[in-house]
């Protein structure tokens, strides 16, 4: 992930929205965009991105699930973390970045 500034990291952050919400459609989930971000932000072990997974199973092929899956990585990856003092992943990464230069 080579990120140079944060429009960039707020332009995949609303591609991700918008597969999310494709998927959501999609696999006639229950669930919201808004559940998925809360989870996100509130994150407190690794049972909460399965929580995530399951939001979107509804016993779809493999070839399905993997796009699913890589769709949530990338909303991990994106979304805020309450734990990461609101920032997501892909920021404190630009900030490591720009902290080296």
């Amino acid at each position: 992930m080579d990120i140079e500034n944060l429009e960039q990291i707020l332009m995949r952050r609303r591609e991700i929205e918008r597969e999310l919400l494709k998927l959501l459609k999609k696999t006639a989930s229950g669930s919201s965009l808004t559940e998925i971000k809360e989870i996100i932000y509130n994150e407190e072990d690794q049972d909460d991105l399965t929580n995530i997974v399951m939001m979107f199973d509804n016993g779809q092929g493999a070839g399905d699930m993997s796009t699913i899956l890589e769709t949530i990585n990338d909303a991990w990856n994106y979304f805020p973390h309450k734990i990461l003092g609101g920032l997501s992943p892909a920021e404190k990464l630009l900030e490591y970045q720009q902290k080296q230069k």
